[in-house]
């Protein structure tokens, strides 16, 4: 085709042709269809730039047509034609997603009009979708900081969710702490619905008795204190993200009320007797192992399965090296600033100190534990003392399962050394430290993960050790 195409859906074939005459002699090419399903056989070969269907055609209607081209392709604009006596079909369009209507008689001008400014939005939309996309492609999302194997894997999956208009639910877990509302944030501001709607829902904070009218909505008079009808956050997401946090934590008989809402993409008000539609993208996060409460019982399987079509783990900060010394260089530069602070570094102690600890409160806890040190700081270093961490590493409440060791025959002993044991006064504290690690691979026959668990740290903090002490 040398122009841009238009696909004329009308069963008055001399207005069909007088609009085909008239775009074809303003620079369109133009096709003609008597009805709704030669006109769906068409897209796929005709591929048009803008469509204009009449709101009534014989058998299948034109709302219905505008539905399943939207199901095929919903960047091509389609213009509703309508006569004066079925406007409101034609509003309900719009509702749905035409871009707009046009009433009859037609006006040809107009219809031009129609089409050209039809066609000059939907580059703009494609122009703008290219552009989000390349730079969501090279750019790390703002705010995900972290160089480890397991962040990038993470990050990579989200930038390939981002870039989608539509997909599944998606299904974050993570411990508390770890930072699932920021990479939900992030996968809606890198993706095309970034100027839509986020609303975020903490299903811990809303009590049980409220919740379905706060996401689904009232109408007057449904309950006691509904004095006027009230849209859902799921009406209020529409075209955008609602982000369901600690999912796990909704109980049963509202469960069953998200699944049809998720599933069938409709919600109707507490009190209603009406289905609405909505178009709306689900991101749920949760700190608890769903597969296994719903295995229990505790969770239903099958919102389980529906919400896990995609899942997204984010790894605990133990599991990230060095990240956590990232993460720290970034929380002090903005803490500095936040309290009119001059800490330009970490002493090298500070640095040992924060690879060594095992970060049970995750990204969390390392914020709020550099932006106290940071208040207790007395010039541009960062000294031990003003990390405020008691322990070396918290291993009580990380891995209770390390607590004890099996061997082969099932014989178990105590840990490697109780959490709250400590050197004896005057032992050199990094040669106490060696030889702790050197006594728990000798045991563990050399087994960088067994001796990882004998110590309760995370291999890749032991990896690190065996480097800093030059360990084979």
């Amino acid at each position: 085709m040398s122009g841009p195409t238009v696909l004329i859906v009308d069963d008055e074939r001399t207005l069909a042709r007088s609009i085909k005459t008239f775009l074809t002699e303003s620079g369109y090419e133009a096709e003609v269809a008597g009805d709704a399903e030669t006109a769906l056989q068409l897209l796929e070969s005709f591929r048009p730039d803008v469509i204009f269907a009449d709101v009534r055609l014989p058998g299948m209607g034109g709302i219905e047509l505008l539905e399943r081209i939207r199901d095929f392709d919903s960047s091509i604009p389609v213009i509703i034609m309508t006569a004066y006596g079925s406007i409101e079909g034609a509003v309900e369009a719009v509702k749905l997603g035409a871009f707009d209507y046009l009433k009859k008689p037609v006006d040809l001008e107009e219809l031009k009009l129609l089409a050209d400014r039809a066609r000059e939005t939907s580059l703009l939309k494609q122009e703008l979708s290219y552009y989000r996309n390349r730079e969501a492609k090279k750019l790390p999302f703002a705010g995900m900081i972290g160089e480890s194997p397991v962040i990038r894997a993470v990050m990579e999956q989200a930038r390939q969710i981002a870039a989608l208009d539509d997909t599944p639910p998606v299904l974050i877990t993570g411990e508390t702490g770890t930072g699932k509302g920021l990479i939900a944030h992030t996968i809606h501001a890198s993706g095309p619905r970034a100027s839509k709607p986020f609303i975020e829902v903490n299903c811990t904070a809303l009590p049980a008795s409220l919740m379905e009218a706060e996401l689904f909505g009232h109408e007057r008079g449904a309950f006691t204190d509904a004095k006027q009808s009230k849209i859902g956050l799921f009406e209020a997401a529409e075209r955008g993200f609602i982000f369901l946090d600690e999912i796990g934590d909704t109980e049963l008989p509202l469960q069953g009320k998200l699944l049809r809402a998720i599933e069938e993409r409709m919600v109707r008000r507490v009190g209603g007797i009406r289905d609405r539609k909505i178009d709306v993208r689900i991101l749920a996060a949760t700190n608890r192992d769903l597969e296994r409460e719903a295995q229990a019982g505790t969770f239903r399987r099958d919102l389980y399965f529906r919400l896990a079509v995609i899942l997204l783990r984010l790894p605990p900060l133990r599991e990230r090296g060095d990240d956590v010394l990232l993460l720290a260089d970034d929380f002090v530069r903005r803490y500095s600033t936040k309290y009119g602070k001059d800490v330009k570094r970490m002493s090298p102690a500070v640095r040992d100190a924060l690879l060594a600890y095992s970060w049970p409160g995750n990204v969390r806890e390392l914020s709020h534990v550099m932006e106290r040190a940071v208040l207790w700081s007395q010039g541009g270093v960062l000294e031990a003392e003003q990390l405020s961490l008691t322990k070396l590493d918290d291993t009580q409440s990380r891995e209770p399962a390390a607590a004890v060791d099996s061997d082969a025959n099932g014989d178990t002993t105590a840990p490697l050394m109780p959490p709250s044991a400590l050197p004896p006064r005057g032992t050199d504290l990094a040669q106490w430290e060696k030889s702790m690690i050197e006594q728990a691979l000798r045991e563990a026959n050399g087994n960088q993960t067994q001796a990882a668990q004998r110590l309760g740290v995370s291999r890749d903090t032991l990896r690190y050790r065996l480097k800093k002490f030059g360990i084979q």
